[in-house]
């Protein structure tokens, strides 16, 4: 198999985006895959990464690889989780505490920080629209970090979001009960569900 067959297979591989980590890492040199970028018209989109001319950007997916310590929370977890029909202008994402988001917020990515040891709980794994698989944070997780942040989002998403989730059959009261215990919002939380339950 040729160099350039084997770049194509990992783009293919990846839904059209190529990353210079992956080529390193099948033995294959970065002249080779600069000349592959130039001679197929791929367009470079971050460091490192670089995008098929015949898909669609991802810009979800895309930042993901760009930032793989992220995790998508808030508006956009609800948007992922079809929990809304809104689409989010812009993006939200939780990192770790002491994490330097500068670089996400100078591309308008919302960021909200927690401390680690309550980082990975809830996350999954979802498709975007374009069939890309990212980190996002589970139904439970979400609807507690929304009433943890109700002050700096629109409150039509936490009620939304409660009110889709009660009627949802997938729903885990038990999880949604720990993790808002953990995260300190249980009180809030028992309100809004007295009124929908």
């Amino acid at each position: 198999m040729s160099v350039f067959s084997r770049i194509e297979k990992l783009s293919e591989e990846n839904n059209g985006v190529i990353r210079t980590s992956d080529v390193v890492k099948a033995g294959i040199s970065k002249p080779s895959l600069a000349k592959f970028v130039a001679d197929y018209g791929y367009e470079k989109v971050a460091m490192g990464i670089y995008l098929s001319p015949d898909v669609w950007e991802d810009r979800l997916f895309l930042l993901q690889l760009r930032c793989p310590n992220i995790i998508y929370s808030h508006d956009t977890a609800l948007f992922l989780l079809d929990m809304t029909d809104v689409e989010p202008f812009s993006y939200t994402v939780t990192v770790k505490s002491g994490y330097n988001a500068s670089h996400l917020r100078a591309d308008d990515v919302k960021v909200f920080s927690i401390k680690k040891d309550l980082f990975d709980m809830g996350v999954i794994n979802i498709k975007t629209p374009y069939g890309n698989e990212v980190k996002v944070y589970n139904a439970e997780r979400t609807i507690c970090d929304l009433i943890r942040s109700r002050s700096q989002l629109d409150i039509r998403f936490l009620q939304d979001a409660i009110k889709n989730y009660v009627n949802s059959k997938d729903k885990n009261l038990h999880l949604l009960i720990e993790y808002s215990e953990k995260l300190r919002v249980s009180k809030i939380l028992k309100k809004y569900l007295e009124v929908l339950l």
